[in-house]
Parts: C-alpha cells; structure tokens; sequence
C-alpha cells in the first residue's frame, strides 16, 4: 500500500505508525507540510513536495492520509477527489458551514465512498458493545455527557494553532465533534434545534501561576506549528468551558459539558430509554446496561483491565486502523463511520457555537434542508 501524506504532525504519525505495525507493507511514498515534524517517526528519507497536487500525480498513492490543519481539509479532499485516490482525513472534516455544504455539493459529484474519516470514538470498544446492546434501551429518550480534559491537555489547545477558530472551528467542533457523533448515532437522528453557554474563564491572565512548578503542567503536551508559549496569556479565541442543550428529530434530548481545565479527567455518558440506560465513562474505562423494569444489570464491562495499548483513544486508534485496512482490503463492506456523518456532527457542533455566540437557541430546520439537498444519504 502506497501512502502519501498531507500534514506531517503528531496525530498523523502516531495512525500511521499504527498502521505500519498492522500493515508492514505499507510504503510512505511522500508528504507535503511547510514545516513537517516527527519524521524521523515513519521514514526519515521520505521526500517533500511543494504541493498536495504535485505529490498526488507524482506518487499515484492508494492511500491520501488527510492529517492537515483543519482550516486546509476542504483543498485537500478536493484535490483527492478530483484524482480519484482513496483517503482518509481527520476529523473534523471542514470548519465552516459554507464549506459543509461545500464539501457536500463535491460529495454529491463525486461519492461519498472515497473518503474514510477518523472519528475515532465509533471504533472503540465502549461505542462496539453499546451499539450491540442498544435494542435493550427501546425508545432513546433523554441524555447526558460530558467530556473533561486535564490542564496539560487543555493548555495544549490555548498554545497550540487549535486555539484560533478560524484555524480550527473553534473547541466544540475541534475536540467535541467525536462526542456530537455519537449522540447522533444512538438516537438514530440528528440535532433539530440548540442552546450553548460558555467562555473562557480558566486560562486567563489573573489565573496564572506565580511559580515555574506550577506551570510545568501546561506544558507537557508540545506543539510544533502556530504556536504560542503561555496559555494565559494566549491569542486564541476559543473558549474553555462550555455547556450545550440539544433537542433531536427523534425527541430524544441531550445536556452536554465540556472544560478543559479538570485534574480528574473523565468522558462520561449516561443513556435513557424506555426500557433501559446505558452508562460508561471511556476515561475510566467501563460500561453497563440495566434493564429499567427488573433493575437487572444486562451488559458490565470493564475494559481498563485489558491491559496497556499502544493507541490513544481508549484503545481505538488501533480498532480503527485494524478496520479501515479490513474495508480497504475488501474484506468487509462498510465502516461504522462515514465522512457524512462527520458532516453531520460537524454542523451540529457548529450550530452550538452560533447558539452560544449569538445568544440565542438555534433551529437547525433549514441547515439540514440544505444538507439533505445533495442527496448524500440516498
């Protein structure tokens, strides 16, 4: 498998390392970033072009590894539709609804099917036994979740280009996108209308610490592009705290929260239905389904005595590679995922932003009429 690549950092090394030691024919044929990091990781000889179109006609790759700034997603799944080669972006695919409905229109022209998208969180084990067990929670009827990042995380994304919306769609859409998808998943629809309150209220100058000590912290995770060094004193505009209301087309409701300054890290959901709830936390690492009227317990895992993994993600970076090259090698016919429904959990992530800026709830009525319009679910 011939691969090329569009944006040289750490997310992209880290998959495609993955892919290599599940994959050890795969053959990195070339890559294209102005200012590529973490090299010596895949091939130190690897060459270099000064374009992604250049690189594509050049290498004629089987695989088009998208792992760009989001800000550059559109061009370059543009440039690998056009020559036909099969990829897979990060998520989130675009940052913008005009380049939604964008990106659609070119989905429409030409399929759907050559864009593999990594919203990781469908692959892994807690998202694989919920699917399995979600008959048992009849009628999804309401909701919670939130997702909780550590200060060394979420200082990452006050120094890091992520900390810009116009770069990167802004936290909910960057970050929280993976969480948006999975609701749509379980209740089988999609946001109707939202609220969103929220702003930065940790990451602020009055809030710095005084000691070198105490700042270590927010600086564990490095950045290597657009970055700034203090994320109290940061450029960005994104917020670092964040609270979102969804009602969906099915009736089902969601409460979610989001803060990126939590010592005690957790990613937790709780699931109603009519007959059952669902309950699990990916931090912590279990899940388990009750049944509403016997009070029985049907599912109980706990997946953090699996042992260590090589992946992030829970352990799903590397259920996911595992897939995608069982997909491409045809030996199954779909993905839990679909660069769709990216789409779909990108505008609802955008909608609660707007929600949030303009202070009002957002009716997503029109938006999905326009979606809808190319025609990208048959």
């Amino acid at each position: 498998m011939r691969i090329a690549i569009a944006g040289k950092g750490l997310r992209s090394s880290h998959v495609l390392t993955i892919l290599k030691q599940q994959h050890p024919d795969a053959e990195f044929v070339g890559y294209f970033d102005p200012t590529p990091a973490y090299l010596d990781v895949l091939d130190p000889d690897m060459p270099g072009f000064g374009s992604v179109d250049q690189m594509l006609a050049d290498t004629n790759p089987d695989l088009f590894f998208v792992g760009s700034p989001n800000q550059f997603h559109l061009d370059h799944i543009t440039s690998g539709l056009r020559v036909g080669v099969r990829m897979f972006a990060e998520k989130p695919v675009v940052t913008t609804l005009e380049d939604t409905m964008a990106l659609a229109k070119l989905l429409q022209e030409y399929g759907s099917d050559q864009v593999m998208i990594g919203l990781v969180l469908r692959y892994s084990r807690h998202m694989v036994d919920l699917r399995a067990h979600l008959p048992a929670l009849g009628e999804i009827t309401s909701m919670e979740a939130s997702e909780h990042i550590g200060p060394y995380h979420g200082a990452f994304f006050m120094r890091d280009w992520r900390r810009k919306t116009s770069r990167s769609g802004g936290f909910m859409l960057e970050k929280c996108c993976h969480d948006l998808d999975l609701y749509n998943m379980i209740t089988g629809s999609r946001p109707k209308r939202v609220a969103s309150f929220g702003d930065r209220r940790s990451y602020l100058p009055k809030h710095r610490p005084e000691s070198n000590s105490e700042m270590e912290v927010y600086h564990v995770k490095k950045s290597v592009w657009d970055s700034t060094d203090d994320p109290f004193h940061s450029d960005g505009d994104i917020i670092d705290c964040q609270t979102a209301i969804l009602e969906y087309q099915s009736g089902a409701s969601l409460a979610f929260h989001t803060n990126l300054n939590a010592p005690d890290e957790h990613r937790r959901f709780c699931v109603f239905g009519a007959r059952g709830m669902a309950e699990g936390d990916f931090v912590r690492g279990n899940l388990q389904v009750t049944d509403a009227r016997s009070n029985e317990r049907i599912f109980e895992a706990d997946y953090s005595k699996e042992g260590e993994t090589t992946s992030s993600h829970y352990g799903a970076d590397d259920m996911m590679v595992a897939d995608i090259l069982t997909y491409l090698n045809g030996e199954s016919a779909s993905l839990p995922v679909s660069i769709v429904d990216a789409l779909e959990a990108g505008i609802a992530a955008l909608s609660i932003d707007q929600a949030r800026t303009e202070r009002r709830i957002v009716d997503l009525s029109e938006v999905w009429d326009e979606f809808d319009g190319y025609g990208l679910r048959g």
